[in-house]
């Protein structure tokens, strides 16, 4: 399935995660969905982007690691069924927007924490999930410079992976 499809299905499911253990298994779908993306970013992706890409699946597997994994079937996995990265732009615009959500999430779920595992718990997610972002941010400036570098006629053709 396309990336930016996986995504917009992961902020769908995560806004309308009912209860605290519901928030966390999304939270830890989209974690593991960043990872992805990075991973296929880093093998196949613009080669400006490959040392960010690296470090956002690096980021995000941590980002997972902190998390309880939820029981999934493995046909639930949203990041086993990335097959297509089409635009790499749009996707990192669209993941952007996922991981802003997550943290607000976390936010959410560490201020009404019951116990202070949960707490600590989510803290560490709210720190991955940052600097996950901030790895996303930095592959859309390079790609915009990248663009920006480009002769006039090749700056029509999309930026895909």
């Amino acid at each position: 399935m396309e990336a930016v499809r996986l995504i917009l299905t992961s902020r769908r499911a995560l806004a309308s995660g009912a209860d605290g253990p519901e928030i966390m298994a999304e939270v830890w779908q989209a974690q593991a969905l960043a990872q992805a993306i990075g991973s296929r970013l880093a093998v196949s992706g613009p080669p400006e982007l490959r040392g960010e890409a690296l470090g956002l699946t690096e980021l995000a597997g941590r980002g997972c690691g902190v998390l309880d994994p939820p029981e999934l079937d493995p046909g639930d996995l949203r990041a086993a069924q990335l097959t297509e990265l089409e635009d790499a732009r749009h996707t990192l615009l669209s993941l952007d927007g996922l991981l802003g959500e997550v943290g607000m999430a976390l936010v959410g779920m560490a201020s009404t924490a019951a116990d202070e595992a949960t707490y600590w718990q989510c803290m560490e997610a709210i720190d991955a999930a940052d600097e996950s972002r901030d790895r996303v941010l930095e592959m859309l400036r390079k790609l915009a410079a990248r663009e920006e570098a480009l002769p006039e006629n090749a700056k029509d053709s999309p930026t895909g992976v």
